[in-house]
């Protein structure tokens, strides 16, 4: 069965972390990866183009009661009518995830992640610090490019 790496980052997103979360599904498809994400806008829109654009499958995990809402570039919609609680069945789905940005809510897909142990890398978004300013012990590595980020995951993924 193929990894399945979720994508999470935040609805309204910066040109820099939609630009990266394309090029992270284009390389997610292109590695034969089953690419989860929230399936609305920005970050997620931005990965689930660039899945599609590589011919990949991309599966949306919504907090709604209606899949009405849903990026077009998706191969499947799940509808949880869950709200946010919909991200951890998008984190307990995944082998590895790929933070993109960061909000609130992708922090607390980062938390989940870490909290069951899914490797988790981040490209542009969180970092955990502590009071000096060191990296919290076991925080999610930081990845320079996308292709660092989907190199992370997929050596990562399941592990």
């Amino acid at each position: 069965m193929p990894n399945q790496v979720a994508v999470c980052g935040p609805r309204e997103c910066t040109e820099q972390d939609a630009a990266n979360a394309h090029e992270v599904g284009r390389l997610l498809a292109q590695a034969g990866a089953t690419v989860l994400n929230g399936g609305g806008a920005g970050v997620m829109a931005a990965v689930s183009a660039g899945a599609r654009s590589a011919g990949g499958l991309v599966i949306g995990v919504r907090p709604g009661a209606s899949k009405n809402d849903a990026n077009p570039d998706l191969s499947a919609v799940l509808v949880t009518n869950m709200g946010e609680a919909r991200n951890a069945v998008l984190v307990w789905s995944a082998d590895a995830v790929i933070v993109v940005g960061g909000s609130w809510g992708t922090l607390s897909e980062l938390a989940l992640a870490k909290r069951r142990g899914v490797p988790v890398v981040s490209l542009g978004g969180w970092q955990m610090l502590d009071v000096d300013g060191h990296p919290v012990p076991d925080s999610p590595p930081i990845a320079a490019t996308p292709q660092d980020a989907v190199a992370f995951a997929l050596e990562h993924a399941g592990s």
